[in-house]
């Protein structure tokens, strides 16, 4: 029996042979652009493997200004953020002095959570990283915002939910440019651009959130 192509090689196949998805009329075609294949980041779902009636929320266009890595600064409860990911990985480090992270022993914090707050992309998700190993050292499953400690990786769609969600809205509301980029997505099922843990939190599942909040802004616009 001949063995199976990989995934990424069937793709790559029916591209060429012109078998792939076509776009949908009224969107643009770049969106579903193949890209290459080889040399292509282990965690990347490439914009050709979306399918009909689907769009990849690709870096690799414009697209990636929904992403929470995208520099969109936006401002929150006062304080201003470089892009949403710099939120988000700010929680997880000591919020003041008192704080349990800040005098556990043998931490170390290679940031402030005033500098996370001004990263971007793979800075800010860099931090997440060595906070969330401390975190495990201190066998914690919370971070905080505004003195609050919240349960942090919910399976239910808490506190921390409710904060990315309300952070995602300022975000698009803030920057004219990222709020045209979602509403052109129109009626397309919203696809993440990384490979997602299963049965992933609801905070992480930023597609179904822009989904939502995308909903939300097509129904202001109709009379």
């Amino acid at each position: 029996m001949p063995r199976a192509l990989p995934a990424a090689a069937l793709v790559a196949l029916l591209a060429v042979a012109g078998l792939r998805a076509q776009p949908p009329a009224h969107y643009p075609p770049h969106w579903w652009t193949p890209a290459p294949t080889e040399g292509a980041p282990g965690w990347e779902i490439l914009p050709q493997t979306a399918k009909p009636g689907e769009v990849i929320l690709s870096k690799r266009n414009e697209l990636g200004l929904l992403s929470n890595f995208a520099s969109t600064p936006f401002s929150f409860h006062g304080q201003r953020f470089a892009s949403l990911e710099g939120f988000w990985q700010m929680m997880l480090y000591p919020e003041g002095l008192d704080d349990p992270r800040s005098t556990f022993p043998g931490l170390e914090w290679k940031h402030t959570r005033a500098q996370v707050a001004q990263m971007t992309a793979f800075d800010a998700k860099d931090a997440g990283t060595l906070a969330e190993a401390n975190m495990a050292r201190m066998g914690i499953n919370w971070v905080t915002y505004e003195g609050n400690r919240i349960e942090y990786r919910s399976a239910e769609p808490r506190e921390h939910y409710l904060l990315i969600v309300a952070a995602t809205w300022e975000k698009i509301l803030q920057n004219p440019e990222v709020r045209k980029v979602l509403l052109a997505t129109g009626d397309l099922v919203l696809k993440p651009d990384h490979i997602q843990e299963p049965n992933a939190p609801a905070a992480w599942r930023y597609n179904e959130i822009l989904t939502s909040i995308r909903t939300e802004l097509q129904k202001r616009r109709t009379p």
